[in-house]
């Protein structure tokens, strides 16, 4: 298994776009999944690589420490999987009691989801991140609430 400080594998897709790691035994697993330990507070240290009977094949302790094409491998395999749109601007909620409709903008375009109460806002760090969970569950990321307009920190602040 990897120690995390040398690579004792490769990683590849086959003609299928499944993901093979090759560890440098020779062993093979096809259709390995890359799962991060802390998605949230460090998402680029702690990554397993996991075989398709979710057993742990290996591990990656900083994403970046990988060489190419390794690292891009897993960082486009991580996007395909994972969904938790960033908030880039509030535009409108429906109400400062909940449950509220929120109008955003987030990077994979503009959207509307209800939040229940206020305590489906989580202070994620001292950076000022963010997360909100709609009334389905899905996450919506701020970045840092500090850093957005005006308008969007005055309604995040009502919440707060």
């Amino acid at each position: 298994m990897n120690n995390g400080n040398t690579l004792d594998f490769t990683l590849q897709r086959n003609a299928f776009g499944k993901l093979v790691l090759t560890h440098a035994s020779g062993e093979s697993f096809v259709g390995v999944v890359p799962v991060r330990a802390f998605p949230v507070h460090v998402p680029e240290e702690g990554i397993s690589l996991m075989n398709t009977e979710s057993r742990e094949v290996a591990w990656i302790d900083q994403l970046d420490a990988l060489g190419e094409p390794e690292r891009s491998l897993i960082r486009a395999e991580l996007a395909v999987r994972e969904c938790m749109p960033v908030v880039q601007k509030i535009v409108s909620v429906s109400s400062f009691s909940t449950p509220c409709t929120w109008s955003v903008l987030t990077d994979r375009g503009a959207t509307t989801f209800v939040l229940r109460g206020d305590e489906d806002i989580r202070r994620v760090d001292a950076h000022g991140r963010l997360l909100i969970a709609d009334a389905h569950g899905i996450q919506f990321a701020v970045q840092n609430y500090l850093a957005l307009d005006p308008h969007s920190r005055k309604i995040l602040d009502r919440f707060l």
